[in-house]
């Protein structure tokens, strides 16, 4: 028997299942070489600059693009709560009354209507990423589990990277580092490197920032160091809001502490949350949005940190 991601009922047995939103093929920016990255659903933080908002919440959510639909009208018949209805010559989507039971995205041709979230075993999952494996084995590339944040899942995260390992495939972890120090102790054996985002390096403003302090975020930080782990820092910069030097005499200040630090990558700001917020109608997710900043920006917030004597590594890993 088939379930609906085309395992057999005696595989799922044996397979734990997570919930994901994407499976990124060719990924050049979650670690070393080509990658397939897996995107978990479910994160701790509420950055106020999310580039992933349909990371956030663990629940399903309801995508609606209106300029995709073409007007066919099989949505409004699926749909047993009422939530379509046609304002004039526009489909509008009544969230109140959507239940995100997926029914209409089923009937919906032009893909306007699109489920965010599925349920997937470990072995569907590392079916995929193996399809890949000639493109790792000759960029020094792997598996990445991003989100989202992976060790809200931890069995699910666990597994993935075991059998990962088993296929000596090279494994990294994004993590906010916002959980506690036995989930990430719980990954490590299975992890060659952890991406580890650091967001803000004030505790008030990480907290108006994130919503919570980056105590334990530090404490993990150092704990994961000192139990030999290699780990890049990966720092989002949003002009207006970070990108001020005391930060980046902070972060540098806190790099030195490290002994396994592989580099510093500064993530600049980019405005693809901001499309996303629309799209699953979150528009209270997104509070901060800033311009995208030029290579000259970029390049500017590089030096400040390599003066301070940290080694800055561009997204594909390397220095810039």
């Amino acid at each position: 028997m088939k379930s609906s991601d085309g395992q057999n009922s005696a595989e799922l047995e044996s397979s734990i299942r997570g919930r994901i939103f994407d499976i990124q093929r060719f990924s050049i920016h979650d670690g070393p070489g080509i990658r397939t990255t897996v995107f978990m659903k479910g994160c701790p933080l509420r950055c106020l600059w999310c580039q992933n908002p349909e990371s956030i919440s663990s629940d399903f959510e309801l995508s609606f693009l209106p300029d995709k639909c073409i007007g066919c009208g099989y949505c409004f018949k699926a749909c047993r709560h009422g939530a379509h209805r046609m304002v004039g010559d526009i489909h509008v989507l009544d969230r109140d009354l959507c239940k995100v039971c997926g029914t209409c995205t089923e009937e919906c041709y032009s893909q306007a209507l699109e489920l965010v979230g599925k349920d997937v075993s470990t072995d569907h999952v590392i079916a995929q990423v193996l399809r890949d494996r000639p493109f790792y084995e000759n960029s020094g590339g792997g598996m990445t589990l991003s989100g989202g944040e992976p060790t809200l899942q931890v069995e699910f995260a666990q597994e993935l990277l075991q059998k990962a390992k088993e296929a000596d495939l090279h494994c990294a972890v994004d993590t906010c580092g916002f959980c506690e120090f036995e989930k990430l102790e719980r990954l490590r054996p299975f992890v060659d490197l952890f991406l580890y985002d650091l967001k803000e390096t004030d505790e008030n403003r990480h907290i108006e920032f994130t919503g919570f302090s980056n105590h334990r975020i530090l404490d993990n930080l150092h704990r994961l160091d000192e139990s030999g782990a290699q780990v890049r820092l990966r720092c989002p910069i949003i002009p207006g809001c970070n990108d001020w030097e005391d930060h980046f005499k902070r972060l540098a200040e806190i790099a030195s502490e490290l002994v396994n630090l592989e580099g510093v990558e500064l993530i600049p700001y980019h405005t693809l949350g901001e499309s996303k917020i629309e799209r699953i109608g979150k528009r209270d997710v997104l509070q901060m949005t800033s311009g995208k900043p030029d290579r000259a920006s970029i390049n500017k917030w590089a030096k400040t940190l390599a003066e301070f004597g940290i080694e800055v590594i561009g997204k594909s890993g390397t220095q810039y």
